[in-house]
């Protein structure tokens, strides 16, 4: 090896460091821009110019190949383990390697020879083999040849692109599809068999090219990084017409993380072996984050290597991961939440030769949870093999992978009795009425004696402490358990499909007035048998679940309505008002059983529902929520008709830190839960613990833009009855697309795009059976997406006017939209499915 001209050092150490140099070589190294080569058990690269090195990951020997004349500038090993093969380009041929007989070859004392498949191609920037190996993508100047892998023939030209073309991969699932991106700043799909053109992009980035590619065969998705350091993601789903699914800028997202990793009190690299990391400030350096990050590599990242406990780490969807190759380091994202999971900065390390890499390559697969990472230095004829430990790379710096069973850890459903201190102990107190001393109406006929018990009786039991253990779900029901729950539920309307279809069919539109009157909120009953609207009019109206008839009419308000919510047992309904007043009605009478004036509030109430199993009254007013005890009496006194015998009493406020209002609030009603997640105009999130009586955490930056609505799992959502479900919960926000979010490790799980909201905050719902998300858009249209692979579906309408929020029904086969033109709004229903859209 040193006959060669190649110096190898060891880097290793017997503790789990993150990186570790495993060789050095010392090479001339060609001028253009290399394409590197990693797989399983070799590492390809050139050295000398036009000499080609293949490095044996198992034994660390080194097989070096010559053919070439002028310099190696692209280099890929086959898509099949047997026979390996690997290809390098040059400016005068294309080789394809055989490394059983080349190995055979030299040790049998033969030179080894490989098949040129093609001469005088020029500059060649990137080679790649079909999925069967049969074929070679060879991208040579403007064009992109395709080539047969055993002898010298050309099987398609596809000419189209204004500039060098930087990278090509094969779509396994599509049978003779190439991908290709291009220094002119598009990306091209073509049908290699016949040689045309499928698809043409537009121009994606301003003035830098693209100079990288991967396709995700899991999601359907096309990946493509350019030299700014911005990547793009596109569908590659038949009917969706390779739309943008988002746009990430790495150097904010970079950013973002280090950020967060600053104000956790931990610095990139804490807790390795100091002689491995750069220390750093515990105050954010300057100029930390570099100027340019030109994505050099896009590959598969397996990332399950950083889950140990699988049977107690929840994860209902599953996520793809890959890495990042750039100038200054490798990053990992999440392509569920376009997030960065992990960064890894060579200069960071001191044992690193290389601080700024021109090429770099990487390995699919972990061996023994670390990867292979082959780059070529930038300022000196150097290359680099490093092993990097994926695991420690993430503990290290980011400790939000906590395992369910932490007892620190959040949760929606409730795991301990109440405190004795708790906010919620304290309203269930105040709650309880004493026995009234006197009796309207009826005259007492017994005097007062002495009342003796001659027989020992069982206590009432008065006098015991409170009840004070709370309901749990039990997880471990069995089929013939659950059939039976099932089938004891009453209710008029069938079950909702588990298999059915998203809702596309449009049926019929209704209107609720008879005039233009926008209406601000819509929900439906738990069991889905009446649907409450809250309008601009002042009033509330109740349907029934098929929306034929109104069942009721509430009126009293001063203000439109914002606001309405449905108690646990469906018989009353709380009401919040720009009139900053909240009332509850009975589902039965037209008159308000509670009214709580503008006196109790100085700001606007946003919004009011039941919480705790209709124990309390949550509302919004201002930057802070109340936590309201209530008793209602409906009974009428004739004398007093004008008397309210309902009572309601504030039992603590709660402020959200650092912002101005309260944008949204959700927290589950139909079981006890202690939670009560908030987001406010500061763009944060907050969740509260009531029976702590206090702030437990803060996601900062949930969003672009103010959270619009929060929806939280409160029942039959998100697919699974598991209790793990219900710590998931999902934001939206208007031009930010929608989040799902656990509330275990606080942190974006997955996003959903398709559309972008810029005028008005849409909401969304989930439908029951967990398998679809509806969303509103102010482009008139109402999108559909599938929850396990957050898929784009469909996109209903296009309607007349802005399509602002959504919900499903419970349990009946109906899916109801609700329109807004500026001054109108309208309720529309499609009979097929469990959605109501407002």
């Amino acid at each position: 090896m040193e006959s060669a001209g190649a110096r190898c050092s060891s880097g290793g150490s017997c503790e789990p460091d993150v990186v570790c140099e495993k060789r050095l070589f010392k090479a001339k190294l060609p001028e253009p821009l290399v394409q590197l080569a990693c797989s399983h058990h070799h590492c390809a690269f050139p050295v000398n110019g036009n000499e080609l090195c293949i490095w044996n990951t198992a034994t660390a020997q080194s097989l070096f190949l010559s053919g070439h004349h002028y310099s190696i500038s692209a280099l890929s090993f086959g898509s099949n383990i047997s026979p390996p093969l690997v290809c390098s380009a040059s400016h005068e041929r294309v080789i394809v390697w055989n490394l059983d007989e080349c190995t055979q070859k030299v040790q049998e004392g033969f030179t080894p020879h490989g098949i040129v498949i093609r001469t005088l191609l020029g500059m060649v920037l990137h080679v790649r083999f079909s999925p069967d190996d049969q074929q070679v993508a060879v991208c040579a100047g403007n064009r992109i040849y395709m080539l047969s892998a055993k002898n010298e023939a050309i099987l398609a030209k596809l000419d189209g692109h204004l500039a060098p073309v930087t990278a090509a991969e094969f779509c396994t699932w599509e049978k003779s599809m190439l991908i290709s991106v291009s220094e002119d700043r598009t990306f091209k799909v073509w049908d290699y068999s016949t040689g045309q053109l499928i698809y043409q992009s537009g121009i994606i980035t301003a003035a830098f090219p693209l100079l990288s590619l991967l396709i995700d065969e899991e999601n359907k998705q096309l990946v493509t990084g350019c030299a700014e350091g911005q990547l793009w993601i596109f569908s590659l789903i038949s009917d969706h017409n390779y739309r943008c699914v988002t746009h990430i800028n790495l150097k904010k997202e970079q950013e973002k993380f280090c950020n967060k990793v600053w104000k956790s009190g931990k610095e990139i690299g804490e807790g390795q072996n100091d002689s491995k990391v750069c220390k750093t400030d515990n105050t954010r350096p300057e100029g930390s984050v570099e100027t340019s990050l030109p994505v050099l590599l896009i590959e598969h990242c397996d990332f399950s290597v950083c889950f140990h406990n699988e049977e107690k780490m929840y994860s209902a969807l599953n996520t793809s991961y890959f890495w990042i190759g750039t100038s200054t380091g490798l990053l990992i994202i999440n392509l569920a939440n376009f997030e960065l999971e992990a960064f890894l900065s060579y200069k960071d390390y001191s044992d690193l030769s290389i601080r700024f890499a021109r090429s770099c390559a990487l390995t699919k697969k972990t061996v023994n949870g670390k990867v292979l990472c082959l780059i070529t230095s930038m300022f000196e004829d150097t290359i680099a093999v490093l092993e990097v430990n994926l695991a420690t790379l993430v503990r290290t710096q980011n400790n939000v992978f906590l395992p369910c069973g932490n007892e620190n850890s959040l949760s929606v459903i409730a795991r301990c009795s109440l405190l004795t201190n708790s906010p919620l102990l304290k309203g269930l107190k105040k709650n309880r009425k004493e026995p009234s001393s006197k009796t309207f109406g009826v005259k007492s006929t017994v005097k007062d004696k002495p009342l003796v018990f001659h027989n020992k009786i069982k206590s009432s039991g008065y006098t015991a402490a409170p009840r004070r253990t709370m309901f749990s779900p039990n997880t471990n029901l069995n089929k013939k358990e659950v059939s039976k729950w099932k089938t004891s539920c009453k209710c008029k309307n069938k079950e909702y499909p588990l298999d059915g279809d998203p809702p596309i069919k449009y049926e019929k539109q209704i209107s609720v007035t008879c005039k233009p009157t926008p209406i601000f909120c819509i929900q439906y009953s738990g069991d889905g048998e009446m649907l409450a609207c809250g309008l601009a009019d002042k009033t509330v109206l109740i349907f029934n679940s098929n929306l034929t008839d109104t069942y009721n009419v509430f009126s009293g308000h001063d203000g439109a309505v914002n606001s309405v919510g449905w108690s646990h047992n469906r018989k009353w309904l709380v009401s919040a008002s720009e009139d900053r007043t909240l009332r509850v009605w009975s589902v039965c009478n037209k008159e308000p059983a509670l009214i709580m004036g503008k006196e109790n509030f100085d700001k606007t109430v946003r919004f009011a529902q039941f919480y705790f199993l209709d124990t309390f009254i949550l509302l919004c007013c201002g930057a802070e929520f109340h936590l309201l005890n209530f008793h209602l009496d409906t009974t009428k006194d004739d004398l007093k008709r004008y008397k309210q015998k309902s009572v309601c009493k504030l039992v603590q406020k709660f402020p959200m830190a650092s912002t101005v209002e309260i944008t949204s609030l959700s927290a589950v009603n139909d079981f006890y839960s202690y939670i009560v997640l908030t987001a406010g105009s500061n763009r944060a999130l907050e969740v509260f613990d009531l029976n702590a009586g206090c702030s437990t955490a803060v996601i900062p930056e949930v969003h672009t833009r103010s959270v619009h609505q929060i929806y939280q799992n409160k029942g039959s959502s998100f697919s699974t009855q598991q209790p793990e479900a219900y710590n998931l919960f999902m934001t939206t926000a208007a031009g930010d697309g929608i989040k799902l979010w656990d509330l275990r490790t606080l942190r974006c799980e997955r996003r959903f795009e398709g559309h972008s909201s810029r005028c008005y905050p849409c909401g969304i719902a989930v439908s029951p059976c967990g398998r679809f998300i509806a969303s509103g858009s102010d482009d008139k249209y109402a999108y559909i997406y599938e929850m396990r692979s957050s898929t784009f579906l469909h996109k209903l309408g296009r309607h007349t006017e802005s399509v602002i929020n959504v919900t499903f029904s419970p349990s009946s086969p109906q899916f109801n939209l609700l329109r807004k033109k500026f001054h109108k709004f309208s309720l529309q229903a499609v009979m097929c499915s469990n959605v109501v859209i407002v």
